[in-house]
Formats: C-alpha cells, sequence, structure tokens
C-alpha cells in the first residue's frame, strides 16, 4: 500500500481517534491528552491540546459515547459500546460450543468478536482453550452454503444441490447416485448445534430437512419456488422439538408416562405449554407430538424406566424391539 501524503493522513484523523478510543479504553482504562498526542505522532499526525478536545466532542456529536474520567490518573474512555463484555462472552461460548463451525473458522470468528471491544477486554474472551479438542465439523464450505440458501430464499428461487455423507472409509459417499437434489428452501433450523435445510422437495412433494455442512455444489434455479402452503403451516421450533435431532421417523401424538423427578427434564424438552395429568402421586402423564425415530426411543431408554411409552402401540413395539435387542446382545456377550 502506497504511503498517504501528509495533508491526507490528517484528514484521516478523527477516524484514527475512534480506532485507539475503541481499541485501547474501556471504564478501566482511560487515555489522556498527551496519550492521544503520542498515539497520533505515532501514525504520523501532528495534533494539539485544543484540537484534541474539538475531536472529542465532534465525535461525542456523531454519538461516540465518550466519557471523561477526572483525578490525577484521568482520561477520557468510551463508556458504551453496541456489546457488552458479557454479550461477546455469550457469542464466543456459542461459536466455541457450535459443531458446524470448523476449528479454524471459530478461531477467526472470535478474533472477529474480540475486535467489538478494547484489547483489555479482548483478553478476557480468551476462552478458546478446548476448541481445537472438541468436535468439530470438517465441512467449511458450510458458510457459502448458508450464503446460497439464503440468497435463493431472498431471490424466491429453487436451489439444486448435491448431498453426501461419511462412510467408513472417511470419505465423502454422495447420496442419489450422485445426482443433484432440487428443492424449494424455506427455513434454516440450528438443531443440536447442527444447521438444517427445511425445503420443499420436488420429487417427493414434502418438506424435508437437510444438513447443511453435508451439502455440496448448491446453485440457484431459474424457477420459482413450490410448497408455500406448507411452509405457512412449518412451525420452526415446533418441527426441532419433535425431530429428537433431525432423524426421520412417523410423526405421532405420543403419550408418556413419568416419574414426577423428570418434571424439569421434560419442561426442557417440550416446552412450558404442555398440560401434564396426574394419574398417582409420584408420576404425570403428557402427550407430545413427536417423530418416533430411533433417537426418540433412545432417548426414552437412556432414562432407564423412569419414561414409559403408553400409547400409540406402533411406538411402544418399537421400544419393546429395543428392549428386546439389548436383552438378546446382553445374553450373546455374557455367554462369550
Amino acid at each position: 500500500m502506497r504511503a498517504l501524503p501528509k495533508s491526507m493522513r490528517q484528514k484521516m484523523k478523527l477516524l484514527y481517534l475512534i480506532d485507539i478510543f475503541s481499541r485501547e479504553s474501556d471504564d478501566e482504562h482511560v487515555l489522556s491528552i498527551n496519550d492521544l498526542i503520542r498515539r497520533l505522532a505515532s501514525l504520523g499526525i501532528k495534533s494539539e491540546r485544543k484540537s484534541i478536545y474539538n475531536d472529542i466532542d465532534c465525535l461525542r456529536e456523531y454519538g461516540v459515547d465518550i466519557e471523561r474520567r477526572d483525578g490525577k490518573n484521568g482520561g477520557y474512555f468510551i463508556a458504551e459500546r453496541d456489546f457488552e463484555l458479557p454479550e461477546l462472552k455469550l457469542l464466543v461460548d456459542a461459536v466455541q460450543s457450535s459443531k458446524f463451525i470448523t476449528a479454524s473458522k471459530s478461531s477467526k470468528l472470535i478474533k472477529k468478536i474480540g475486535s467489538l471491544c478494547s484489547e483489555y477486554e479482548e483478553r478476557k474472551l480468551d476462552r478458546s482453550v478446548f476448541v481445537a479438542n472438541r468436535v468439530k465439523a470438517m465441512n467449511e464450505s458450510i458458510y457459502f452454503n448458508v450464503d446460497a440458501i439464503h440468497n435463493a430464499m431472498t431471490e424466491n428461487r429453487k436451489i439444486q444441490f448435491r448431498y453426501f455423507e461419511w462412510k467408513i472409509d472417511g470419505q465423502k459417499h454422495f447420496r442419489n447416485n450422485g445426482d443433484f437434489y432440487r428443492a424449494s428452501p424455506w427455513s434454516l433450523v440450528w438443531d443440536d448445534e447442527y444447521y438444517y435445510l427445511v425445503a420443499f422437495d420436488e420429487k417427493s412433494r414434502e418438506l424435508r430437512h437437510y444438513r447443511v455442512d453435508k451439502m455440496s455444489s448448491i446453485s440457484e434455479l431459474d424457477e420459482e419456488r413450490e410448497g408455500k402452503n406448507c411452509a405457512e403451516d412449518f412451525d420452526t421450533a415446533l418441527y426441532s422439538k419433535q425431530m429428537f435431532g433431525m432423524f426421520g421417523g412417523e410423526s405421532a401424538i405420543v403419550t408418556l408416562l413419568c416419574e414426577n423427578s423428570l418434571a424439569g427434564v421434560i419442561f426442557d424438552r417440550f416446552g412450558r405449554d404442555i398440560i401434564p395429568r396426574f394419574p398417582d402421586k409420584g408420576h404425570f402423564e403428557i402427550d407430545v407430538r413427536v417423530s418416533v425415530s430411533p433417537v426418540f426411543i433412545g432417548w426414552v431408554f437412556g432414562f432407564n424406566g423412569k419414561i414409559k411409552i403408553i400409547s400409540p402401540d406402533f411406538a411402544r413395539e418399537e421400544y419393546r424391539n429395543m428392549l428386546l435387542t439389548q436383552l438378546s446382545d446382553t445374553e450373546s456377550d455374557y455367554r462369550k
């Protein structure tokens, strides 16, 4: 980059001051007028005390919340920012724990989040020690996928894409014989720390979901989306709650008998709007619509009898088959 003329650099004085205040001041670190003069001088900008006072007034008028602290070690600092430090910590934790964000992208995003506060507060955001050891997505293209999907939804256009899964050989294996899927994108769902696309499938004529990090070669088609009626009746939160990890299964209203000690677990899973019934002092019953998938059956199984499926019969049969399979495997291991 070519060096800027001194006159041009002087014109950028206010921009540099905003950067200096943003990165080098907070309510625990103030900048004196002399500090500001020295920092500007290091950038090749000459300034005087009177001009700095005028610049601060100008920045305040613009909306930068610069306050003055009196006293021996007094000075100026940015008092209020777009994001408070606790809010930035929440964002950092969300990025760290998200499986769909790769480890390298996590580091880059956290660095960008850190630029929203002072360099001193940024050190308090250094919560990424364990990121490299967490399970993370391997597909960096998810960010481009999400962008392409959003663009298609905005333009009311269909998309086509290829869809793959990871096999035991550690390689991608494309479904549908490697042919493209054609679908109308209607919603993006973040479930169990993965992004899913909910789209109206052109072949099946129904809503289906696809994990965004397993999509590739996404392109927008010059065709308007279909399935608007299905999409209008679609409840993202309800769908995510029903799907249990987004594994497919027959959707049904299931009656569960639960021990009272699991009330918190049930409310966390299904929401506070469910209405429990109390057949006895130690239990309550609820009716919830779920996708009766292996993940749901396994979820019930994991409570070791504290949750029982009362109806429908096919769900009870699914649960019974899992119990028999587990018993058979246990007996087989015992004989060995």
